[in-house]
């Protein structure tokens, strides 16, 4: 069934028309074209080209798409059997050069140092730089890896990068610092605490100062800003008045110190408040009042041997500490808060201290030498608590030391965080053991 003519014809236009050559898809050339239907029009511009010549016929091209004649009148393609390779740059460019061999590449020999020792080996250019550099950077020599984790190139350092051995002892002092620097403290409270009381307030006064600015700025790393200079006048104070005053007095100079602060820092605005005020009464009560019991301590006649047995036990205790834990330290106390301190510095500390106490006391103050053992022992575990917690406080900040302050030591409240909490503990006890006349 063929379709009709839509423009008014009955015949058939298609193969079903007996007209029509077989092989050819029109009947005629202009069969359904405008110029058939309309005789006046203009040849179409794209006139069906037929089929190509010899398809009647079944004539099959065996070269393919090859033999095909183009219409537009180019020669046609030549076959290549040898593919692109036979093609010819129109530009006239060199052909490219064959890629290397697979494997690894050849590393040209360094020449020989004729000035280097045959039997050590040889140090790559730039080692030496690099290893000082990691060295200021805080990374590994033997690793290249830093604090922090990152990677890097491996190092290897000679002889000659290292400096000169640091004279420091097995728990990382700078021992002959480290004496002479305590030798100094000692004279420095000593001297005019048998000599010159009234000195040994302004010794302590000039203390607490110290303490107190170490502490602020050991503070002010973690964002927290207290009032330094109400705090130190404060704390000043404070020593005043439990030196004429006693201990009722101790307690309001803290109560004046605290407010003085809360009213200085409103002129910062509200920003942070709460958190400088709990950094401020932090400093407030650990430094200048704990020290005041130091004050209380040297009033009565017998003063200067209640200062001394006090800080006689607190040195016992650090010493017989840092010798027990050198020689028998195995098992760590507080491994996160204090890595070096162990239960056998610990037992050291308390050995010593409960032995010295108890022939002090006895010759100095008229107790009991179990009494004084009780003291030596109650004095040195005040001691390592009050270390324990300095080393908690700068573990939380961030900070080895307060300050660079004193050689061997760090800062001045690294040397008094032991005595800072001694001292009330020896003023309570001493006042049992021992009344003031």
């Amino acid at each position: 069934m063929s379709y009709l003519d839509p423009h008014g014809s009955a015949e058939p236009r298609d193969w079903d028309n007996p007209d029509v050559p077989s092989g050819s898809r029109w009947p005629d050339p202009d069969a359904g074209s405008v110029r058939a239907r309309h005789p006046g029009a203009a040849p179409e511009p794209y006139p069906w080209p037929g089929p190509p010549a010899g398809a009647a016929a079944g004539r099959t091209d065996p070269a393919g798409p090859a033999g095909l004649t183009d219409p537009v009148g180019l020669p046609p393609v030549p076959a290549d059997p040898a593919g692109l390779t036979g093609l010819t740059d129109p530009v006239g460019l060199p052909p490219l050069a064959a890629p290397p061999p697979a494997g690894p590449r050849p590393v040209p020999p360094v020449p020989a140092d004729p000035g280097a020792d045959p039997g050590r080996p040889r140090r790559h250019r730039g080692r030496r730089r690099a290893t000082r550099s990691a060295a200021r950077t805080g990374q590994s020599p033997s690793t290249g890896t830093s604090a922090g984790g990152a990677s890097g190139p491996p190092v290897v350092a000679g002889p000659e990068d290292a400096g000169p051995p640091a004279r420091t002892g097995r728990a990382g002092r700078n021992l002959p610092a480290a004496v002479g620097v305590g030798l100094g403290l000692g004279a420095a409270i000593v001297v005019p605490l048998f000599y010159y009381r009234p000195a040994f307030l302004a010794v302590l006064a000039i203390a607490v100062g110290i303490g107190i600015w170490e502490m602020v700025r050991a503070i002010q790393r973690s964002g927290v800003n207290p009032p330094m200079l109400p705090l130190i006048v404060g704390g000043v104070a404070m020593l005043g008045l439990a030196w004429w005053a006693g201990p009722d007095a101790l307690s309001l100079g803290l109560l004046v110190t605290v407010l003085a602060v809360l009213v200085w820092r409103l002129g910062d605005g509200p920003a942070g408040y709460q958190r400088d005020m709990t950094g401020a009464v932090l400093v407030a009560v650990y430094v200048p009042f704990l020290a005041g019991f130091a004050a209380l301590l040297a009033v009565p006649p017998d003063g200067h041997f209640r200062v001394l047995v006090t800080l006689a036990g607190v040195v016992l205790s650090d010493t017989g500490g840092y010798a027990a834990g050198v020689w028998l330290g195995r098992h760590p106390m507080a491994p996160s808060v204090s890595p070096k301190k162990s239960w056998e510095g610990f037992g050291g500390s308390v050995v010593a201290a409960g032995l010295g106490s108890a022939v002090l006391l006895w010759t100095l103050l008229g107790v009991a030498p179990w009494w004084g053992a009780l003291f030596g022992v109650a004095v040195s575990g005040a001691a390592v608590l009050g270390d324990l917690g300095e080393s908690m406080i700068k573990r939380d900040l961030g900070v080895k030391d307060m300050s660079n302050l004193l050689p061997g030591h760090g800062g001045l409240m690294d040397r008094l965080d032991s005595v800072l909490f001694a001292v009330p503990v020896a003023y309570l006890l001493l006042s049992v053991l021992k009344p003031a006349g």
